[in-house]
């Protein structure tokens, strides 16, 4: 793979992954309720999430799920609730993340993880995009190597981004304001997550 076709899809990864979206509200969350280190947790389960899709999407598989609408329709249907659900365990458990007791903390990580984990194996949509964009920039017959070299480059660049974000709430103005107004931080969030969890829901069946 050549170095301009490497850019390209290093350009189009990165404006991906920056955009606002269910992904985003959830690591938002898990780093201003819990601590930045939850963050960076989620960020980097969300990342394997992600490159989980990408391996698929090179394997061919992808394209299996494309010619059976129902698979997608299924995984979009759940990763819809999945959303809702954690907009409503926001609001049950709004101002509690800076409660969790020490001897909780591990439990505490897993919980960070497995958010971050689901909220992208929950999003069917990320292979087809990987579908659209390997389609158009990779050649139909690539090594391991530059599979590797890709599914690498996506897992990187979607996990940096949400660890810078996880990272740049560790400190300043910013992080105070959102731990002193924790409560309603929690209830927007969750109240984003549940309309996006519904939006998602609604949009499988029209």
């Amino acid at each position: 793979m050549d170095l301009t076709t490497w850019l390209s899809l290093v350009a189009v990864c990165v404006m991906g992954a920056i955009s606002p979206g269910p992904s985003l509200a959830v690591i938002l969350r898990v780093s201003v309720s819990q601590s930045p280190l939850h963050g960076v947790l989620a960020a980097i389960t969300h990342g394997l999430g992600i490159g989980f899709w990408a391996f698929l999407t090179l394997q061919g598989l992808a394209i299996l799920m494309s010619k059976h609408q129902n698979i997608f329709s299924v995984l979009t249907v759940l990763g819809g609730l999945y959303l809702a659900w954690l907009g409503v365990k926001a609001w049950r458990f709004a101002g509690q993340g800076q409660d969790v007791k020490v001897e909780g903390q591990k439990s505490s990580y897993w919980e960070s993880a497995r958010d971050g984990m689901m909220i992208s194996l929950m999003n069917p949509k990320a292979a087809l995009f990987f579908l659209a964009l390997f389609s158009q920039l990779i050649p139909t017959e690539i090594n391991t190597l530059i599979k590797f070299q890709l599914w690498a480059t996506v897992v990187v660049i979607d996990t940096g981004w949400y660890v810078i974000v996880a990272l740049l709430l560790a400190g300043g103005r910013v992080l105070s304001w959102l731990r002193r107004h924790t409560v309603w931080v929690d209830r927007s969030m969750g109240s984003i997550l549940i309309l996006l969890g519904l939006k998602v829901v609604i949009g499988a069946f029209i």
